[in-house]
């Protein structure tokens, strides 16, 4: 079932990453990367192809790097909340650590500055006088980096 937002999706040009509206769901960056991405890949099938293929051009590629650039920011943005959730959830260090491809020490490391970050964040609502601010509370903030002091293989009590 199409919805108005997802069909404007369907029509956007897609140029730079700033194209993007905020808060487009991440499937639908990959659907249409996925789309671009296609086209492009049969620019390498030979020119008297039994089927009818639809050839990419340079928009398609340069769609295709814009949604890679999004994706990727993205992605990136959340690394440090899914790592908060993967321990709070009862994963260990060292299994968040494997996920990542990197040590517990670095990933620990990567949870702080996400905390900081956010903490940084809930700080400048409050000096706006926001009345529902965003970011971590300094309680938060805290328990977040309580999380960090947990040793490479102890789950929280939580799991």
């Amino acid at each position: 079932m199409s919805t108005p937002e997802y069909d404007r999706w369907k029509a956007l040009t897609i140029r730079r990453p700033d194209d993007i509206p905020t808060a487009t769901p991440l499937a639908w960056h990959v659907e249409k990367f996925t789309e671009h991405n296609e086209r492009l890949m049969n620019n390498a099938l030979p020119a008297d192809f039994e089927y009818d293929v639809q050839r990419g051009n340079a928009g398609d590629a340069l769609a295709a790097i814009a949604l890679r650039e999004s994706i990727h920011q993205m992605v990136e943005q959340q690394r440090g909340s899914r790592v908060h959730e993967a321990i709070e959830l009862g994963a260990t260090w060292n299994e968040v650590a494997a996920a990542l491809n990197v040590t517990p020490d670095d990933a620990r490391a990567l949870l702080r500055g996400w905390a900081d970050g956010q903490h940084n964040l809930h700080r400048g609502y409050i000096e706006r006088a926001s009345d529902n601010p965003l970011g971590l509370s300094p309680e938060q903030h805290g328990a977040v980096l309580a999380l960090t002091e947990l040793n490479d293989d102890e789950r929280t009590h939580r799991s």
